[in-house]
C-alpha cells in the first residue's frame, strides 16, 4: 500500500488497545488518502499493521471487498484483483473475526451488521465517518469519527 512516506515513529505504541470496529468508510477512504497522515490512512496503517484491535465479521468483510471493488472507487486506490485480495488477507489476518446474527436497528437497515458487531462487544468503539451512524449511537455504545479514535487512540 503505497500512500507516500510513513509518518516518523515516536517509538511509543498506541495509549490504549482499545476494540474497535472500523466502518468501510474509513477502510476505503484510508485506502485512497493521498496523505498518510489523514485520521483513516492512519488507522488503515494501524490496523494492516497490527496495532489495533478490531472486529471483522462475514459481513463487514464482504462490505469492504465489495465497495473496494466499485470500479469508480478501484480506479482511486489501484489495486489489481490479487493486490486487493491480499489486502483483504492482512485485514482479516490482524482481525478478531466474529459471527454474530445481523440483526439490529441501525438508523440504516445495512448498517445492521455494525450494529450486530457492537452488540457482540459492548466496549468496541464504531469509527466510522456516516454522520448518520455518529448522531445516532445504539444504546450504550459509542461511535467515534475517525478523527476522535486518532486523537484519543493513536496519538
Amino acid at each position: 500500500m503505497a500512500r507516500g512516506p510513513r509518518p516518523q515513529e515516536s517509538g511509543r505504541g498506541p495509549r490504549h488497545r482499545q476494540l474497535c470496529v472500523v466502518d468501510t468508510n474509513v477502510v476505503v477512504s484510508g485506502l485512497i488518502a493521498g496523505d498518510s497522515n489523514t485520521p483513516p490512512a492512519r488507522i488503515l496503517d494501524s490496523m494492516i499493521g497490527g496495532r489495533i484491535l478490531y472486529l471483522m465479521s462475514p459481513a463487514l468483510l464482504s462490505e469492504y471487498s465489495a465497495v473496494l471493488r466499485r470500479s469508480a472507487i478501484a480506479e482511486r486506490h489501484g489495486l489489481m484483483s490479487e493486490q486487493l485480495d491480499r489486502f483483504l488477507t492482512d485485514l482479516v489476518a490482524n482481525a478478531m473475526w466474529r459471527e454474530p446474527p445481523t440483526a439490529g436497528d441501525a438508523p440504516d437497515t445495512g448498517d445492521n451488521h455494525l450494529w450486530a458487531l457492537l452488540a457482540s462487544e459492548p466496549s468496541a468503539h464504531l469509527v466510522t465517518g456516516d454522520g448518520l451512524l455518529l448522531r445516532t449511537p445504539p444504546s450504550g455504545a459509542s461511535v467515534v469519527s475517525p478523527s476522535h479514535f486518532v486523537a484519543v487512540f493513536l496519538s
